[in-house]
């Protein structure tokens, strides 16, 4: 009896490991085969010629991958489109996800691929995995050292990990290879992080003449630029560059979101909230909703504020919980959940998610500036101070940053420190935060 309930079991056992077993290599093959579609783009973009070409385009690549699914250039051609297309869209979550499964399939046949390791460091860049962006970089810079993209990479990686010095340096190596829109805009955004507006302006300016005009690079460079002369206070040419990008690439969101801050400069309320639900209609991005928040706290509307806020709060827990879960998804936005838990008013949360991306990330300057934000709301002048010192390291001039700074130094006993910061700030009347400009005004008069 005993050898008969003893090869019973053996059965049983045996057949349960093998339903394991088969159960797991069905869902593995149905991931490892899994390909992904494109998402219908939204307002003009969905009639352009442009986006009849990439459905195209993903459409034959998609095709040949039924058939090889280890295809390594459809593969790649994949990843690039979906790339692209996250930023054109804004969808990075999905878009992520499916241009990371395409590049992985491609490293699993060639694990020194070097278009599959630049590709899964832009990935992980859009991720905020920064870390490990420049480790995947820096392993493709072993493949091929002779290639500008992978500078600009390394650029991008060393600027959001603090590494300031590292970041010119690889910049300057991108500029020599290959001048182009993407080398002259990092050189644009070192030179503003660096206090030198005239010199970000004027290679912005180089970026935008270098691309094809209404491409999404170009216009995403002339709306950095037109932001840039927001910072300097240029309104008449902030509007105008926003309003030639709508021309060249119409229901460009970021063109609407630039307007609609040029419109709240001017005090045209209205006019600002209808190109921000304009913009936000457009592209996925909580930017949008951020910005949009910060009028309507500004007009005391605090209920409508507050709902926007939370909901960008609930959707970067959904995209910070997948960053948990797995390396390879979710978007660290731990930096962006400490504002938003700030404008509400929860200090203990956003403390919590301050801390958590200052650990990831010490030597960066907007990380010290948000670190220091927060202990400034909480009543720690010394720690805000602290944070607020290594904030301006690089010596930047972004109007808020500087409010932020004197506000903080007041607090700290700084005045004379204070004062110079809060004229530095109001330099060329700068498009800046409209409620941190009330709070550093109020504090004026005493310094």
């Amino acid at each position: 009896k005993k050898s008969t309930l003893y090869i019973l079991l053996l059965s049983v056992l045996g057949l349960a490991v093998i339903f394991i077993v088969l159960k797991y290599k069905k869902t593995k093959t149905t991931e490892d085969t899994k390909i992904y579609s494109l998402l219908e783009r939204t307002g003009p973009d969905k009639a352009s010629a442009e986006w009849t070409s990439v459905k195209a385009k993903v459409d034959g690549y998609t095709s040949t991958l039924e058939t090889l699914p280890t295809d390594v250039k459809s593969n790649l051609e994949l990843a690039a489109t979906f790339i692209q297309e996250a930023r054109i869209t804004g969808n990075h979550m999905y878009y992520d996800q499916a241009a990371m499964k395409h590049v992985n399939d491609v490293l699993k046949k060639e694990a020194e691929n070097f278009s599959a390791l630049c590709y899964k460091s832009l990935i992980y860049l859009s991720q905020h995995h920064f870390t490990e962006a420049l480790e995947t970089a820096k392993q493709a810079q072993q493949i091929n050292p002779n290639n500008a993209f992978i500078y600009g990479l390394l650029t991008d990686a060393y600027v959001e990990l603090g590494n300031y010095s590292g970041a010119i340096e690889m910049s300057d190596k991108m500029q020599s290879v290959k001048p182009d829109i993407r080398s002259y805009s990092r050189v644009s955004y070192l030179r503003e992080i660096h206090g030198d507006y005239p010199g970000a302006i004027e290679a912005m300016k180089l970026a935008v003449s270098a691309g094809p005009p209404g491409t999404e690079g170009t216009e995403w460079a002339r709306v950095q630029l037109g932001h840039l002369y927001e910072k300097t206070g240029d309104m008449k040419k902030a509007d105008s560059t926003y309003s030639l990008s709508l021309d060249y690439r119409p229901g460009y969101g970021y063109a609407y979101n630039g307007l609609a801050r040029v419109a709240a400069f001017n005090k045209s309320y209205d006019q600002s909230i209808q190109y921000y639900l304009k913009a936000d209609s457009l592209v996925t991005d909580n930017t949008f909703k951020e910005e949009l928040a910060e009028l309507y706290y500004f007009l005391k509307k605090d209920d409508e504020a507050n709902k926007l806020t939370k909901g960008v709060i609930n959707d970067l827990n959904k995209s910070a919980v997948a960053a948990d879960a797995d390396n390879d998804l979710g978007h660290y936005s731990d930096n962006e959940l400490a504002l938003n838990y700030l404008k509400i008013g929860d200090i203990p949360n956003a403390l919590k998610h301050a801390q958590l991306e200052y650990n990831r990330r010490p030597e960066n300057i907007s990380v010290n500036e948000t670190m220091a934000w927060v202990y400034y709301k909480q009543g720690d002048n010394a720690k805000a101070a602290t944070h607020i010192k290594t904030a301006l390291k690089t010596n930047s001039k972004n109007p808020d940053l500087l409010m932020r700074a004197a506000l903080i130094f007041n607090k700290a006993g700084d005045k004379a420190m204070a004062k110079k910061l809060f004229q530095q700030s109001l330099v060329g009347n700068p498009n800046s935060n409209m409620l941190l400009r009330n709070e550093a005004s109020a504090i004026a008069q005493s310094l």
